[in-house]
């Protein structure tokens, strides 16, 4: 037991880092950034074909701007550079799959929400409009 506990701290640092408030942004920064691929593939799976659900855009939008905020503090040209756009495009999907979401279509005969440019329900094959 005394050799984990040495393996997880020793020297005053936890796993080998020298934390402090900006390291734990940092790392939030990329374990936000991450789990957006497990939501994308966990979305996926359920549905059988490739899905890109909103929390994806959400996850990736915090954190790529907690990561901006990281490299900030740090000071670090190359990252700041990485992350100070990268957020235009989840913002842009995110506006977009709102918008689809406003102009969706309910079907009259089986309730399911349908896409704006449907004609056709997919669920029960009735006439949408």
């Amino acid at each position: 037991m005394d050799s984990i506990t040495h393996l997880l701290w020793h020297g005053g640092k936890f796993l080998g880092i020298d934390w402090s408030v900006v390291k734990v942004v940092g790392w939030v920064g990329n374990l936000i950034f991450t789990s957006r691929f497990i939501v994308q593939w966990y979305a996926t799976e359920k549905s059988k074909r490739v899905v890109v659900p909103q929390a994806f855009w959400w996850l990736s939008l915090v954190g790529s701007l907690t990561l901006l905020c990281y490299s900030v503090f740090q000071k670090d040209s190359v990252f700041i550079f990485a992350y100070a756009f990268s957020w235009f495009p989840y913002l842009r999907n995110l506006t977009i799959h709102r918008r689809n979401k406003a102009a969706s279509t309910v079907c009259g005969g089986c309730g399911q929400k349908n896409p704006p440019q449907a004609n056709y329900c997919p669920n029960c094959g009735g006439k949408i409009g």
